[in-house]
């Protein structure tokens, strides 16, 4: 979240960042702990939104923060893309490498 927050020079609020990867590790839907819950709690508290995409852990993300106006669960990472300002990405799913 620092390294975000400097980037932007500390204005986060009305930003809205693509993350790719929810669970914390590749490959389960677990998202006890997982880094991107801290940030994307940080980035609301910002005033920023986010534009997500995991393979495996949509349904968990919906269950823990249900619907939120900050918050787009998107059926692809191209779509959690579209209109963002910047892309983080939070696990290292294979299909997230260049």
């Amino acid at each position: 979240f620092d390294k975000v927050h400097r980037y932007f020079k500390g204005s986060l609020k009305g930003k809205t960042f693509a993350l790719w990867g929810l669970a914390f590790k590749p490959n389960t839907d677990d998202m006890r702990e997982a880094p991107a819950r801290t940030l994307m709690e940080a980035l609301w508290q910002a005033g920023a939104n986010v534009q997500a995409y995991d393979p495996e852990a949509m349904q968990e993300c919906q269950a823990i923060y249900g619907l939120r106006d900050d918050l787009l669960l998107c059926g692809t990472k191209e779509a959690a893309l579209r209109g963002a300002d910047a892309l983080l990405i939070c696990t290292e799913w294979k299909s997230f490498r260049a």
